[in-house]
């Protein structure tokens, strides 16, 4: 007996059920290369044979070595203390070597011999003698007490400070502090260190509000979000980041809705650069901000599919679209005409070619599988990936949100989680303020130690004049 030949045209429940099942294996398949991905190497770079050799770099000329020479030492004499020691010529050698003379005389000041040495770091613990005074009446007359960062607080504004810089910008967990006071003299817990940290948030919290309002003022605002953990919630909570070229803010939240990006950003007008969240749809709706897409974010999910030879040339293609970046910064046009003027000329003929070879490929993959997302994502956003090319104020991706929420994520791999929800927001402005502060190059345990006893006495008003861009000017 013969068996008939299978017949591929046919159609059946088992051929159906066949098609399925390969689908869903091709999107496991996808999850564990997600998931083994996760314990290689994070670094996106590759190899490109389109640069260049380098080009070595021109040496300065004496001119101008000397004056990097002048700027540096100006730079140690104003930050490093100087202690001049007299090393004296011991008195076996105070003789010439050649005919035995003892009558030698000093040759100008001698030859100098610089080293660095480390002291440690040290706190000085004031007691303040307030003269008091009495009349024959009755009547006593006491000198005012020092200023406090709050009522009969041991501690004063520069510990404080010092607190406050180590935990939100060294992202030092409190356990070690302990351990560092210690060995420096000063045994202190850690609920004193969270009411002191506390403290700072409820002194500094009209300058973080007034850095908030700077948000929704801002034309360009760049956004972005990171979970963190609660301990007395089960599910996680975020803390977004907004940027602007004035001010790092960050804001706590419970949920991950666009309640947030609404109470901050509200319905100003401008630009908003941010992924595909939902939530950010709250704002960038007609009449609110546009949206601006990120170009890092389709790249990163084209690379994470580099074991398919179609990624080569999307990546080339955005690799080129970042020199021109490049290129605008070495000629310091950054945000101008001529940028804009640039990119319309070079990115945008490079953008199209990317948006064909997704169009061109988009059929040759599952669309479940990775590569079939990545180029989903990539023609479904290419109005919001392409806004950069119509502003020259944003940039094409939105690394500079992202990089501000590093500073999270090394926190959360340290203190594990914030206590409570009012922990959060009192943690969301001390980031606010310390990361300010480094965008601006302003020192923040110098700003703080000021500001916590100037804002108790500073008119509400005029609370501006405390932010670290103009602290420099109105500091006494």
């Amino acid at each position: 007996m013969r068996v008939a030949p299978p017949d591929d045209d046919h159609d059946c429940g088992w051929k159906v059920y066949a098609k399925v099942q390969e689908a869903r294996l091709v999107e496991v398949e996808q999850k564990l290369a997600a998931m083994l991905r996760l314990f290689e190497r994070k670094s996106e770079k590759g190899k490109s044979t389109k640069l260049p050799p380098p080009v070595p770099p021109t040496p300065a000329g004496p001119e101008e070595t000397q004056r990097k020479r002048e700027a540096l030492a100006a730079l140690r004499a104003a930050t490093v203390q100087t202690e001049h020691v007299a090393v004296p010529v011991p008195d076996v050698e105070r003789r010439c070597p050649s005919c035995a003379s003892e009558k030698l005389r000093t040759v100008g000041e001698g030859k100098s011999s610089t080293v660095y040495e480390y002291v440690q770091p040290f706190f000085r613990k004031r007691v303040y003698q307030r003269e008091t005074l009495s009349c024959r009446c009755g009547h006593i007359v006491t000198a005012p007490a020092p200023d406090r960062v709050g009522d009969k607080t041991r501690y004063g504004a520069s510990f404080i400070a010092h607190l406050v810089v180590s935990k939100c910008a060294h992202s030092i967990p409190q356990y070690r502090l302990e351990k560092e006071y210690r060995n420096l003299g000063i045994p202190m817990s850690r609920s004193t260190m969270c009411s002191l940290l506390h403290r700072a948030a409820a002194e500094l919290r009209p300058i973080y509000n007034a850095t908030l309002a700077l948000v929704a003022d801002s034309a360009d605002v760049h956004a972005d979000e990171t979970s963190v953990r609660q301990q007395d919630r089960k599910q996680r909570s975020f803390l977004w980041a907004f940027v602007t070229r004035d001010v790092v803010a960050y804001c706590y939240a419970p949920s991950r809705s666009g309640e947030t990006p609404l109470r901050v950003l509200g319905s100003s007008q401008g630009r908003l650069v941010v992924d595909q969240h939902t939530g950010y749809n709250a704002v960038t709706k007609p009449g609110g901000r546009i949206r601006a897409g990120c170009l890092a974010h389709a790249r990163r999910k084209i690379f994470e599919q580099n074991e398919h030879p179609e990624t080569k040339e999307a990546l080339d293609l955005i690799a080129d679209i970042y020199r021109i970046e490049a290129d605008a910064k070495k000629r310091d046009i950054r945000g101008t005409e001529d940028h804009l003027t640039l990119r319309r000329e070079h990115s945008r003929p490079l953008l199209a070619r990317l948006l064909r070879w997704g169009h061109r490929h988009r059929s040759a993959f599952e669309p479940r599988s990775g590569m079939g997302r990545a180029i989903r994502y990539l023609l479904r956003h290419f109005r919001e990936l392409g806004c950069f090319l119509r502003y020259s104020t944003i940039p094409p991706d939105n690394n500079i949100a992202e990089a501000a929420l590093r500073r999270v994520a090394l926190g959360r791999a340290n203190y594990l989680f914030v206590g409570n929800e009012d922990a959060g927001h009192d943690f969301a402005a001390l980031y606010t303020l310390v990361a300010t502060c480094e965008k601006h190059a302003v020192n923040p345990l110098d700003y703080l130690a000021d500001v916590l006893l100037r804002v108790q006495k500073h008119p509400a008003e005029r609370v501006r004049e405390l932010l670290p861009d103009r602290w420099t000017t109105t500091r006494r």
